[in-house]
Order: structure tokens, then C-alpha cells, then sequence
């Protein structure tokens, strides 16, 4: 089954209407195979369906998230993209400055989602985070900044 099938089915069994729309939406996420906003979750839908609005592709985004089968990530500065869970786990470092997105090694994940249960018996849904900080040109930009 493909992962558009078994999230429409997910959806289906929780009962949820699968209107065209809908699937369209969990068509774009699905197949998309990387990160997208609502905006080009958005234009998709448009190319196949001109009558659906922004509302509706934000609303699904957010019961795919709801239901466990997407993640949303906060990348700062308004910009907030999804994905869905078979993207895997990992970490986004999110410089506050310029923007860059630097993905880091998932591994870390692990031993924080481990710490995590062990110290404060709390299972952490760990798939995708985001961290904002400074990249590295922009923290050299800062040293030059001062030392002037």
C-alpha cells in the first residue's frame, strides 16, 4: 500500500470523510518526498481543484498532524513547513539570522529521547525538531560586529 493509501485508510478508520480534497492534500504531502509549506501544498491542490481554498489545506495539515501521520515544524520567522513520519526522524538547526537550515545528525535523537524517559518518564515525539540558533558565518559575522 502506498503512503498515500495507508494515510487516507488511517483517516478512514478513525472516521474521517476522504472528500477529494482531502485526498488531494494527503496526495501532495505523501508523494512530495521532502518538507513543503501550506502555500505549495496549496498550489497543488489548485492545479486540480481551482474551487478549494487555503483553509481547507491548513485544516487537513493539521489533522495530519493531529492523527500522528505528519509532523509540523517551526522553522521561525513565520515559516512553517510539514512532512509526513515515513520522512524519518532529524533535527533542523535554524539560523535566527540569515535563515539557513542545516539538518543534523538524527542519531542525537535518540539519546535525548532516551534521557528523556528515563529522567522524567515522558515519551517525547522526537521526528522532527527544530532549533533555532546562530549558523556559523553569522556568529563570525557578530565577532566582527563587536570587535569593531
Amino acid at each position: 500500500m502506498s503512503p498515500c493509501q495507508s494515510f487516507l485508510e488511517a483517516l478512514r478508520t478513525q472516521g474521517f470523510r476522504i472528500t477529494h480534497q482531502r485526498q488531494i492534500i494527503v496526495e501532495a504531502i505523501a508523494h512530495s518526498g521532502n518538507h513543503v509549506d501550506a502555500e505549495e501544498v496549496f498550489a497543488h491542490v489548485q492545479r486540480k481543484t481551482p474551487s478549494a481554498n487555503i483553509a481547507t489545506v491548513y485544516r487537513t495539515l493539521d489533522l495530519l498532524v493531529a492523527q500522528g501521520l505528519a509532523s509540523r515544524i517551526d522553522l521561525g520567522k513565520g515559516r512553517v513547513i510539514y512532512a509526513t513520519n515515513q520522512h524519518g526522524p532529524h533535527i533542523h538547526l535554524v539560523c535566527r539570522h540569515c535563515g539557513q537550515v542545516i539538518d543534523a545528525d538524527q542519531n542525537m535523537l535518540f539519546s535525548l529521547n532516551k534521557k528523556l524517559s528515563t529522567r522524567y518518564q515522558f515519551a517525547a515525539d522526537l521526528q522532527h525538531i527544530s532549533v533555532p540558533g546562530l549558523c556559523n558565518q553569522c556568529q563570525a559575522n557578530e565577532v566582527s560586529v563587536q570587535e569593531e
